[in-house]
């Protein structure tokens, strides 16, 4: 069964240009937006459609854009934006997306931006993302070139710019508000919320930030329908959603399929193939490098944002990323560690000194002259560093991976205390 975000997009293929992509019904549903719909009825449908967002927060889209100001009196120049960042570690769905059908990300735009009168729109893209920058580049000046953006778009009085900006490659801009200070040139640094960016946002503007794999979907909505979409998911959640698989597995890769359709298992064994040769699986880290470990005990569990949160973690990216049997937790988590700690903005001094020092400790274990006291803190620096103590959530989505190999993997960590070594080696 081919699904609507990925029925176009083949590996090895080219992206499709503008003709080829109206030809299999591109920019159908902007037509059918500009003519025949309202702002309220485009919020109304998206809302209904039960659509949560897909860069890991899993909010309803369409109630994040009614806190947006609209009619007469307000304030302009709205700003829509594309996350497009994708710098989570284990995680690369929207790069299949950006590069398979980028004209596809930029109907979504216009028709979000329509849905809360935005009057310009930026894609903030990876810095890594080299192809997907020169495609974005082209497909842009062929919509503008079409009259899809800017100026009276096709007569209906409504009008959008569209702008691409390369990240700098900083882990802190997924982080919505540091992604906006990124944007006016400033420090990648998180704001205080409120106000929120729906009120205040770029430049002291209402602004919404959405993900490729979002606002991707927005077209299909359109097309087809609230209640379409919400028959494509299975339970409460709505749509499809791109699963992604990395690791010692014989196939690792990206599938969308129905929402809450699958389970750890069938991700595993079925589409990715099982594990390769001499390797059993150990944990995995259903949502990208920020969400707590699953284990073996947790394969049945269906990944949908429910059932993983139920299971102790987080649906996040839905990108899974897997730990076998042959590697060490302990390193496994100290690299992620390391991550965090290199791209903690040093905003706020739980998060500047927290991180590197569970590093240390992290690391001092795998080389075997960790203590039972480092144990302790590395517990403690679990909460210290926890929902709540830190000005934005790069902290405790560092310590969800920690958290939860302390539980799992407990006996890991002591042996290399006792043995005085990395027992892997």
């Amino acid at each position: 069964m081919e699904h609507p975000l990925t029925q176009y997009i083949h590996p090895g293929c080219p992206a499709f240009d503008l003709h080829e992509y109206e030809m299999t019904g591109g920019y159908s549903a902007l037509q059918k937006v500009l003519t025949s719909m309202s702002y309220q009825e485009v919020q109304k449908l998206v809302q209904d459609s039960g659509l949560k967002g897909r860069g890991g927060a899993g909010f309803n889209t369409g109630m994040k854009w009614s806190f947006v100001p609209m009619g007469n009196d307000a304030p302009h120049p709205k700003y829509l934006i594309a996350n497009a960042d994708e710098m989570e570690p284990g995680t690369f769905k929207d790069r299949m997306l950006l590069e398979g059908n980028p004209h596809q990300l930029i109907e979504g735009m216009i028709l979000a931006a329509y849905a809360i009168q935005a009057d310009i729109s930026y894609i903030f893209l990876r810095w890594a993302y080299k192809k997907a920058a020169q495609l974005l580049r082209k497909s842009i000046h062929e919509a503008y070139a079409a009259g899809y953006l800017g100026k009276n778009i096709r007569g209906s009085g409504f009008s959008l710019e569209m702008h691409l900006h390369t990240g700098v490659g900083r882990y802190m801009c997924g982080e919505e508000t540091a992604l906006l200070n990124a944007l006016e040139g400033k420090r990648a640094t998180p704001r205080s919320k409120p106000p929120f960016p729906q009120i205040s946002g770029l430049y002291g503007k209402p602004t919404i930030v959405n993900n490729v794999e979002t606002l991707c979907n927005l077209p299909h909505i359109v097309n087809n329908g609230a209640e379409w979409f919400r028959g494509l998911g299975s339970g409460d959640d709505g749509g499809t959603k791109l699963y992604g698989v990395s690791g010692k597995v014989n196939n690792p890769g990206c599938w969308e399929l129905p929402i809450g359709s699958v389970t750890v298992r069938e991700l595993v064994e079925e589409y990715a193939g099982g594990m390769k040769n001499g390797y059993q699986l150990k944990g995995i880290l259903p949502g990208g490098a920020s969400t707590d470990f699953l284990t073996t005990e947790h394969l049945d569990v269906k990944m949908d944002f429910a059932s993983v949160q139920a299971a102790g973690s987080r649906l996040g990216t839905g990108t899974m990323v897997v730990m076998d049997d042959a590697t060490c937790p302990v390193g496994f988590v100290h690299n992620l560690q390391h991550f965090f700690a290199q791209e903690s903005c040093g905003w706020c001094t739980p998060c500047r000194e927290g991180l590197p020092w569970v590093e240390k400790m992290l690391l001092s274990l795998e080389h075997g002259t960790g203590t039972n006291e480092d144990m302790e803190l590395l517990q403690m620096h679990t909460q210290w560093l926890g929902p709540g103590n830190t000005f934005c959530a790069l902290a405790p989505g560092a310590m969800e991976p920690l958290q939860s190999a302390l539980k799992y993997f407990r006996e890991d960590f002591e042996r290399h205390i006792t043995m005085h070594k990395c027992p892997y080696d």
